[in-house]
């Protein structure tokens, strides 16, 4: 499971007064979602996020329930997610801290995050659809790894060529699928036979969803 992650001192002793910054930059708190997703690893390893990244022990104990499970799939997340957690703690550039903050009268971890994120005016890394949103109705900072992913992405423009391999059909009739390097998803016009082969595409169009970019694109002739 990635051995046992050591317990550091409670961060709310280090955050004497409300909104206190540690070292520079407001408190990360880290939401199991976004442990588990392991994105934030490399993001924290290149130097952008700035002060302590906490994580309190409900996501811990949380994070532990996932890594017992029967299911197969679901356990291997749950040990993925706590070795995310140790190879964050030995990144140099990195201050990694657990809180025993709790608050007995909330049931949902979520909500116990929303709620030690105002107390210590810090921000949410996530990648849950949901958390975000009732982060932003509730004004609190959320960084949403999902949307710093497509934010990094390189834009495509119309009339723009790219080779990709065809893997399945699209939803269309005639339309065929493929996907970039940055797992950016491409559905090409009338290549619905052309399953399993490399195709030079031109660029027709670029839609932005909630879920990711995607690329509308024709076979080059």
């Amino acid at each position: 499971m990635g051995g046992e992650i050591p317990y550091l001192p409670d961060v709310m002793n280090r955050f004497p007064t409300p909104g206190l910054k540690s070292r520079s930059g407001v408190p990360k708190i880290l939401d199991t979602s976004a442990i588990i997703d392991g994105r934030v690893v490399d993001i924290a390893a290149t130097g952008f996020l700035e002060g302590d990244l906490v994580i309190p022990e409900f996501v811990l104990k949380e994070l532990r329930h996932i890594a017992d499970s029967s299911v197969d799939l679901t356990r291997a997340k749950g040990r993925r997610g706590l070795d995310y957690i140790q190879t964050l703690q030995e990144l140099p550039s990195m201050h990694v801290v657990i809180t025993g903050k709790d608050y007995k009268d909330i049931d949902e971890v979520d909500l116990k995050l929303l709620r030690l994120a105002q107390d210590m005016k810090g921000a949410v890394i996530t990648s849950d659809y949901n958390l975000n949103k009732v982060a932003i109705l509730q004004k609190i900072p959320v960084l949403n790894v999902n949307d710093l992913s497509n934010a990094v992405k390189p834009n495509a423009i119309p009339g723009e060529v790219f080779e990709v391999e065809i893997l399945r059909k699209g939803k269309e009739a005639d339309q065929g699928v493929g996907f970039l390097d940055d797992g950016t998803m491409i559905v090409v016009d009338k290549a619905k036979g052309r399953i399993g082969e490399n195709l030079g595409v031109e660029v027709t169009s670029v839609l932005q969803t909630p879920a990711g970019r995607m690329i509308f694109a024709k076979i080059k002739e």
